[in-house]
C-alpha cells in the first residue's frame, strides 16, 4: 500500500505485541513529531527554491499529506492521488502506480482503484510483489468480494518472507473468510 513507513511515522506502525498496524488504525500522536517537523521544513525549503515538482519533493509532499492529518480520515487522499499521478509522469514505475491506486481507492472508492490494480497484474516487476496482492485483497474486501479477497491476501502472505507482514496478511485473509461466512 502507500509507503507510510517514513522515518517520522515508524513509531506508530507496530503495536505493543510487535504486530504491524494498518495506516488507518495508527495513532498518529505516536509518530516522531521531531522528524516530521524536520521533513516539513525541508519540504518548505524545496518549495522556496523551486524544487517542489522534483521526484523527491513529490514523495515528501505525499508524506506531508499523511503527517499533517490528525487521523487517516482527515488525510487529503485526492491530493495524494494527484501527487502520485504527477510522480508517475516523471518516472514510469508499477510500484508508483500501485501506490496511486491505493490513494485513488481512498479518494474515489475501491472500484476505481481495482481497475488500476488489475491493470498492473501482468507487470513483470510485480509478479512476486506481495503488496500487489495485499492491495488487491483489501480492495476486494471493501467491495464485499470476500472469497476473492481471502485468496488474494493468502497468496500475498505466501510471497513475503517478513513474518510480521505474513501474520498481518493471514489475519486479514481470516477476516475476509469470516465476513464471507457471515454474509
Amino acid at each position: 500500500m502507500v509507503d507510510w513507513r517514513s522515518r517520522g511515522a515508524r513509531a506508530g506502525t507496530i503495536d505493543g505485541a510487535g504486530d504491524l498496524v494498518l495506516l488507518e488504525e495508527q495513532d498518529r500522536a505516536r509518530w516522531d513529531q521531531l522528524q516530521i517537523r524536520r521533513g516539513m521544513l525541508s519540504l518548505g525549503k524545496a518549495r522556496e527554491l523551486g524544487g517542489a515538482s522534483g521526484f523527491y519533493a513529490l514523495q515528501a509532499a505525499i508524506i506531508a499529506c499523511h503527517a499533517t492529518a490528525a487521523t487517516a480520515e482527515e488525510t487529503d487522499w485526492p491530493r495524494i492521488s494527484a501527487l502520485y499521478a504527477e510522480l508517475a509522469g516523471l518516472v514510469r514505475s508499477p510500484v508508483i502506480e500501485l501506490n496511486r491506486a491505493v490513494a485513488v481507492g481512498m479518494a474515489e472508492g475501491p472500484q476505481a482503484a481495482l481497475a488500476i490494480v488489475d491493470g498492473l497484474a501482468q507487470e513483470p516487476a510485480l509478479k512476486n510483489y506481495h503488496l500487489l496482492g495485499s492491495v488487491r485483497g483489501d480492495l476486494l474486501h471493501r467491495l464485499g468480494r470476500y472469497q476473492e479477497a481471502r485468496a488474494a491476501l493468502e497468496a500475498a502472505a505466501e510471497l513475503t518472507s517478513n513474518r510480521r507482514e505474513q501474520d498481518l496478511l493471514k489475519r486479514r485473509a481470516a477476516e475476509a473468510g469470516a465476513a464471507m461466512s457471515s454474509s
